[in-house]
């Protein structure tokens, strides 16, 4: 009799459980799917924002190789010594761009191709993936290896620096025909800075040179609109080089 009565005991206590294990193993069923679709949507979202950013730099570029093509048809119609380099995004005026031996001014072939290229890049700056994209153009001096570095370095300096006096200096040529408005974007955009015997060529002659390194902005300083903060000067008819501008 004892017996027979086990297995209903056993049985009610089977019955009882089963509801909090379903339930339980439920529970973790919607954790679960929950969780798969909180990272399904997470992964959606990056991967929207990674497509963004491909797609907003590829434009970048676009915009970017056709500023410059643009830039170079106008050089190559204006002046035959100017080089524009879409692949470095460097301007050079071949052997017009070079300098004499411990010699910083330009000849007066180096200053008429300077001349004729400065307005073709303000131009470029005004077009509009200019105003999109493009953020200054460093003006770049270049020596041979012969000497110290300091002394080269120095050199390089005053190479770039005199460029940047042509460019603003009132006793310049090239200070003709450009406006209070065109030196002020020239003050803004152009920046001079040496670089030494870096990047030298295969001769001394070749080394000793002047280049413009057009920079644009990054996708992300645009998202962000990240701007230098470009100090006015006051625009003066008399401003002066502190270099000798003679040759």
């Amino acid at each position: 009799m004892f017996g027979k009565q086990m297995p209903s005991v056993a049985r009610a206590k089977d019955e009882a459980e089963k509801p909090f294990w379903i339930s339980f193993a439920d529970l973790m069923t919607a954790m679960m799917i929950l969780f798969l679709v909180v990272m399904v949507a997470a992964l959606s979202s990056v991967t929207q924002r990674i497509n963004q950013a491909e797609q907003g730099e590829k434009q970048r570029s676009r915009d970017i190789s056709q500023l410059c093509e643009h830039l170079q048809l106008k050089a190559k119609g204006s002046n035959a010594t100017i080089v524009v380099d879409c692949k470095d995004n460097r301007i050079s005026f071949g052997e017009a761009g070079r300098f004499g031996h411990n010699q910083y001014s330009l000849s007066d072939e180096g200053q008429s191709a300077l001349q004729g290229v400065v307005p073709l890049i303000l131009d470029a700056a005004d077009s509009e993936e200019g105003r999109k994209w493009f953020k200054q153009v460093v003006i770049e001096g270049f020596t041979d290896t012969v000497g110290s570095y300091l002394y080269n370095l120095h050199l390089s300096l005053q190479r770039s620096e005199w460029v940047m006096c042509s460019l603003l200096d009132s006793r310049s040529p090239l200070q003709i025909g450009l406006s209070a408005e065109r030196q002020q974007q020239i003050r803004s955009m152009f920046l001079a800075g040496g670089v030494s015997f870096n990047n030298a060529k295969d001769t001394n002659e070749a080394s000793r040179r002047v280049e413009l390194r057009m920079q644009f902005y990054g996708l992300k300083e645009k998202e962000e609109d990240l701007k230098p903060d470009v100090p006015v000067f006051a625009s003066t008819v008399s401003e002066k080089c502190q270099l000798a501008m003679t040759r």
